[in-house]
């Protein structure tokens, strides 16, 4: 687990998720989702899942467990922005490695990839950079996700020109990578 307590959501918060859901099917998966994006980090803290577990009286190890299950989980801080790499066969025949090299320009992000990691975040938390095993979208690979929104046939150019775009904090909901 992690050791970000600061990164605490507020309690008050985290009673009124459960009150909103309880009783609903789903509750749970859809307690964490909430409590995760009231997250200054979009992340699950350990005292918020702490918090969960006693005040639904579920336990730890089944939250903790809901939390390292799926993957739209996260236990580690995560960036003001996302950029997603799809790994799958279709994207990686058509340059997703390539893409993720690029993304190395990042201080620390090669290194946590060659480690095995699966995600990076900046040390200024501004990006952070995943991978997936896929988008389902092999047509159109390899394939990106820039904070929710999918770019297909990315070029090596293309992803240099998006990561120093969101270095900048120049996020556009209509920046075109052509």
């Amino acid at each position: 687990m992690n050791a970000t307590v600061e990164s605490r959501v507020d309690t008050a918060i985290i009673d009124e998720i459960i009150s909103r859901h309880k009783g609903k099917p789903g509750e749970l998966l859809t307690v964490m989702e909430e409590v995760q994006e009231a997250s200054e980090f979009k992340f699950l803290d350990d005292a918020s899942m702490e918090y969960l577990s006693s005040q639904t009286r579920v336990p730890l190890s089944r939250i903790y467990s809901v939390a390292t299950f799926y993957s739209f989980f996260n236990l580690k801080p995560q960036g003001k922005h996302s950029l997603i790499v799809c790994r799958g066969t279709a994207c990686h025949t058509k340059g997703s490695k390539i893409l993720l090299d690029d993304l190395a320009l990042l201080p620390g992000c090669k290194e946590a990839f060659d480690s095995g990691e699966t995600t990076f975040t900046s040390e200024d938390k501004q990006i952070t950079v995943k991978t997936v095993a896929c988008f389902g979208q092999c047509a159109l690979a390899p394939v990106v996700a820039v904070d929710g929104v999918i770019y297909s046939n990315v070029t090596s150019e293309q992803i240099k020109k998006l990561l120093q775009n969101l270095q900048e904090d120049n996020k556009d909901e209509n920046f075109r990578l052509s």
